[in-house]
């Protein structure tokens, strides 16, 4: 596979946080509101914090594609191994980028010795919980977030055993 995912270059940062947006702007202003994302994308994807992930052994950022076409950023939470970010480039979903960078992640958490893989997920992606329940993962909780600022996430949390 071309695409096979590797770790996150620090060069790579920058390229990651645009994509980041380009896939929010495609999949979330009808979940949340615009200036939601805006904070959100600001939080989640300062490059001081990407790098500073880079380089925590807790933490495993995974990337397709040049220039890169999808990526995924986990972390060990508890006793779980938390997907926290996959995203991939609409113009490039449905071609197992996505479940390749699923798969990298689900392997870095068992040579965490992770028994579970967890994951929040919009309420209304609908299209991203298929995907998660294809690939084996099942709604457990369902709860709203709040993440200060006067946001919350009205999510689903999903896992699967590893």
């Amino acid at each position: 596979m071309t695409d096979a995912p590797r770790r996150l270059s620090p060069d790579e940062v920058g390229a990651v946080a645009a994509l980041a947006r380009t896939v929010w702007q495609a999949t979330y202003p009808a979940l949340i509101s615009q200036a939601q994302i805006d904070a959100m994308l600001a939080d989640r994807y300062a490059p001081a914090r990407i790098h500073s992930q880079l380089d925590d052994p807790c933490h495993a950022w995974w990337v397709v594609g040049l220039p890169p076409a999808g990526f995924a950023h986990v972390f060990t939470d508890s006793n779980a191994a938390r997907l926290d970010k996959l995203y991939v480039h609409p113009g490039r979903q449905r071609r197992g980028l996505g479940a390749a960078l699923l798969r990298a992640c689900a392997g870095w958490a068992r040579a965490q010795n992770l028994p579970v893989l967890r994951l929040q997920v919009n309420r209304g992606n609908t299209r991203a919980i298929r995907a998660y329940e294809k690939y084996g993962l099942r709604i457990v909780e369902s709860r709203v977030f709040d993440i200060g600022d006067g946001y919350v996430m009205d999510d689903h949390v999903m896992e699967m055993r590893l």
